[in-house]
């Protein structure tokens, strides 16, 4: 848990006396987390796309043949909704919309073009992150309450087929929309140079804090009594 003088970083979050200096952002086990719920996501993906329609059905052969998949796919839903979960703990305190988010959206102008010595300081992270984070909780939760209702093999008769009907349509709308989300997060973190590093060793540059996050970073500072700007 996050003690009470933390705003803007989590436990493990540091700065790190190398030259360069390095900041730590993300745990060990974080990573470990994030990258599950990659891989499940990606598995996801293909596995429903084969069911999405007869021409993609081509992709069942990547995990065995139809029926394999067909037994697959809700298993690793499962293995996604509690890696999700666990992530969601970790994470859900950092996200809270914040004010300077709402500056932030209004000038996302300038962060599209380069300029962000015209945004406001922020924390961890920057409301297209809290988007992002927010956006893929819900339909993470849309997704797993539709796909048990059209899980027939365990839970032939928890709704009438009417209903499967539409939570199949329901379930494969909110697929398109995690996708969407996951293209775009997948963009920025290559478009923010600097930025997958965070999720491959668990650090930062102290230049990327600066420039991306410099509340998150003075917090860090303050903590170990350093010059943010140094």
């Amino acid at each position: 848990m996050m003690d009470e003088n933390r705003v803007y970083s989590a436990p493990g979050d540091e700065i790190e006396t190398k030259h360069p200096v390095l900041v730590s952002r993300y745990r060990g086990i974080t990573r470990l987390n994030h990258w599950i719920t990659a891989l499940c996501m990606i598995v996801l993906l293909i596995s429903g796309f084969s069911f999405f329609h007869p021409a993609l059905f081509w992709m069942t052969g990547l995990f065995g043949g139809g029926q394999t998949t067909r037994w697959l796919h809700p298993i690793v839903g499962l293995v996604l909704v509690a890696s999700f979960l666990l992530l969601f703990l970790q994470m859900w305190k950092l996200n809270l919309p914040r004010r300077e988010d709402v500056e932030w959206s209004l000038k996302i102008g300038d962060m599209l073009k380069g300029d962000e010595d015209k945004l406001p300081e922020l924390g961890k992270y920057n409301a297209g992150q809290k988007m992002v984070f927010w956006g893929m909780s819900a339909l993470i939760a849309l997704l797993v309450t539709t796909g048990i209702m059209i899980w027939e093999e365990y839970f032939p008769h928890i709704v009438s087929i009417p209903v499967r009907r539409i939570a199949v349509a329901v379930h494969a709308l909110a697929a398109l929309g995690a996708i969407l989300i996951f293209i775009v997060h997948v963009y920025a973190a290559i478009w923010t140079r600097g930025t997958i590093r965070a999720m491959t060793r668990g650090t930062v540059t102290g230049g990327w804090a600066f420039r991306h996050h410099r509340k998150w970073l003075r917090e860090l500072a303050g903590r170990q009594r350093t010059d943010p700007s140094k």
